[in-house]
């Protein structure tokens, strides 16, 4: 009887936030896919690396800067899918700088959330979603978490909890300049798993 509760098919909208399709991440990002289609679910993807848009904010929130097509679509991507994921490196404790652009572009009020007038409160407009961040490091996560802290609070916490998405699955996989081939194997296993459990 469990079981019938972990059939449950979703939309998922898979995102590559490596530049380089030619990574670890993307391999990553394959498998995720794979997993998930196998299981059933229903899969949209982008590339970040594939995508044609400015990420710099030329005058911050002050003006209106028009999103380009693939921005549009990646907004679209967001508001039909049940779950999120997202796969980036951890790049000097923090995502990409391109990821962060993108970030900057497209989470806006109207779409992810909006302020309530006199006051400090917000609507998040992306409830009912979950989400999954599978981050890659050369360290191992521990001790970057010892060293650093918790490097993913600016994705977790200040843009997607921000605008409603819960759960949020944190995956880190670290020390990967000193994965063997065997281990690099296990670790596409159990991002295939995550695939096919949708997390």
């Amino acid at each position: 009887m469990f079981g019938l509760f972990n059939t449950k098919k979703k939309k998922i909208f898979i995102l590559l936030g490596h530049p380089d399709e030619d990574s670890l991440n993307s391999t990553l990002a394959n498998e995720y896919e794979r997993g998930a289609t196998e299981a059933g679910h229903e899969v949209r993807r982008m590339n970040i690396g594939d995508m044609q848009f400015d990420p710099i904010l030329h005058h911050g929130y002050r003006l209106r800067q028009e999103l380009e097509p693939d921005l549009l679509s990646f907004q679209e991507n967001v508001r039909w899918s049940d779950h999120f994921v997202i796969f980036y490196p951890s790049w000097w404790s923090t995502m990409p700088a391109l990821l962060k652009g993108l970030f900057d572009r497209v989470w806006l009020p109207g779409f992810a959330y909006n302020f309530v007038s006199g006051g400090y409160m917000w609507k998040r407009l992306l409830k009912g979603k979950s989400a999954a961040m599978v981050i890659t490091s050369d360290t191992a996560p521990i001790i970057q978490r010892i060293i650093f802290g918790d490097t993913t609070n600016e994705l977790k916490k200040g843009i997607l909890w921000f605008s409603g998405l819960s759960p949020i699955y944190v995956h880190k996989f670290g020390y990967l300049k000193h994965f063997g081939m065997s281990r690099r194997e296990n670790l596409k296993r159990k991002v295939f798993n995550l695939g096919k459990k949708a997390k």
